[in-house]
């Protein structure tokens, strides 16, 4: 299949098996759950009653005293004491197996396609790192809320972006379903274009 350049100069050929999939929303939803999955730290911990310091005493007898029984004064029912059902850290990932990553991939790409919501450029260089210059060429493609994917990291373009909270610039390497599903568009070099090609078909 033909793809359009955004300035209407010509068109590159790509293959359908990357940019002409059906939707497929439970691969997509599920895809994305994953991705954010992994990017949970999951470092939350607290302390239980085996944890806190101190304790290692009986407070006072079992019998006769008039007062409830108590084997320790860590008891998470005492100020100071534990916390019951502690958090502990844990591994939030969620497993998804490489042929469905990029299978969502895909799926993303060519819905984004036919909405018209993936533009292609030659090239989208800048000559200084001017966020002014950057917000310019971005109203000449029709709009600001967008993600930028080059072949290769172009540092003038990633200052130029480092201002502005609704553009990022990826490589295709950074590509992932949170960030193409997260802008309004998504503007791609002809070769990013061919390097998502080769990785997808």
């Amino acid at each position: 299949m033909d793809l359009k350049l955004a300035d209407g100069s010509s068109k590159v050929s790509v293959a359908e098996a990357a940019f002409d999939r059906p939707y497929n929303e439970a691969l997509v939803h599920q895809a994305v759950v994953a991705y954010m999955a992994g990017a949970r730290r999951g470092t939350k911990a607290q302390k239980g009653r085996s944890d806190v310091s101190g304790g290692g005493a009986k407070p006072w007898r079992q019998k006769g005293t008039g007062r409830a029984r108590a084997g320790t004064i860590r008891s998470p029912l005492w100020r100071h004491g534990g916390t019951h059902f502690a958090a502990r850290p844990r591994d939030h990932a969620k497993g998804l197996n490489r042929k469905m990553y990029r299978g969502a991939i895909r799926s993303i790409l060519s819905e984004l396609l036919r909405r018209e919501r993936l533009q292609l450029v030659q090239d989208f260089e800048l000559a200084e790192p001017k966020t002014r210059d950057l917000v310019k060429r971005l109203g000449e493609l029709g709009g600001t809320d967008v993600l930028i994917v080059l072949a290769e990291e172009n540092r003038n373009l990633a200052l130029a972006a480092r201002n502005l909270s609704h553009v990022d610039v990826v490589t295709v390497h950074q590509v992932n379903p949170v960030n193409l599903l997260r802008h309004e568009r998504v503007v791609a070099s002809v070769d990013a274009v061919k390097r998502l090609e080769e990785w997808l078909a």
